[in-house]
């Protein structure tokens, strides 16, 4: 039976998140138990939050092969949901419009299902797949509405604008009228958020947590999978080491 091996994706104030490869198929552990003692409840509180939207989105018939991960377990400070294999948007630098015809209909039915995810202004978060197709990760930030609310519409429109702004920046001149006239119109949220959090958010997340650009809740230092056959790189999982 082959042994079960670990490579660290990134470790930070929040946690480790770690790549387990098994003889089924690899998959994203995240656990909290490495968070920072004062920032442990905020870490698992996150952790929480993606709990409940993965949950959601398989009862609306979103996950794998659909773009989204699937929840595999949940329990105490650790979270375990499927790899999807793919390069991020800034590795990948996608020009095919199809592309972005494909991730809009994809953020269509996140919005449709009740979820916004609200940390779609980050490349790493948008993956594509060897496919070409879109996938989206890091659930982190996501809210679950039960009904379209005035606050859900506002969080799914700037989704939208965060996706349209990657567009802007990759494929141009496949923007529609439509979609020029919305990246002009920023929300009040927006607004907001860089006049009274976008510099505090950088001091915290750029000198507290030491994330570089591109950087952020999620894994990001790979997005491809270890191959089957290639030599063991990484070492066996070990158990966590628990904060007293």
């Amino acid at each position: 039976m082959k042994e079960s091996t670990s490579r660290l994706l990134k470790q930070d104030l929040l946690g480790r998140v770690s790549l387990i490869d098994e003889s089924t198929r690899p998959f994203v552990r995240r656990d909290s138990a490495y968070a920072h003692p004062v920032l442990r409840t905020l870490a698992r509180h996150l952790m929480h939050r993606e709990r409940r939207a993965l949950q959601h989105l398989a009862t609306q018939g979103l996950a794998e092969p659909q773009g989204i991960p699937q929840l595999i377990r949940y329990q105490g400070s650790i979270l375990e949901r499927t790899w999807i294999e793919g390069r991020p948007m800034h590795e990948a630098k996608p020009r095919d419009p199809r592309y972005f015809r494909a991730a809009l209909k994809l953020l269509r039915q996140l919005h449709a299902a009740g979820i916004s995810h609200n940390d779609l202004a980050k490349e790493p978060n948008w993956l594509v797949t060897p496919q070409g197709d879109a996938a989206i990760v890091d659930f982190q930030l996501a809210r679950r509405s039960q009904r379209r609310s005035a606050l859900f519409r506002l969080l799914a429109y700037d989704d939208l604008r965060h996706l349209y702004k990657h567009k802007r920046s990759y494929c141009p001149e496949h923007l529609s009228a439509r979609q020029r006239r919305l990246l002009a119109q920023p929300s009040g949220l927006s607004k907001a958020w860089r006049i009274l959090v976008k510099r505090p958010y950088w001091i915290i997340t750029r000198k507290w947590l030491g994330w570089a650009d591109r950087e952020g809740l999620y894994e990001r230092e790979s997005t491809t999978a270890p191959k089957r056959n290639a030599a063991p790189q990484h070492s066996p999982i070990e158990p966590p080491k628990r904060h007293r």
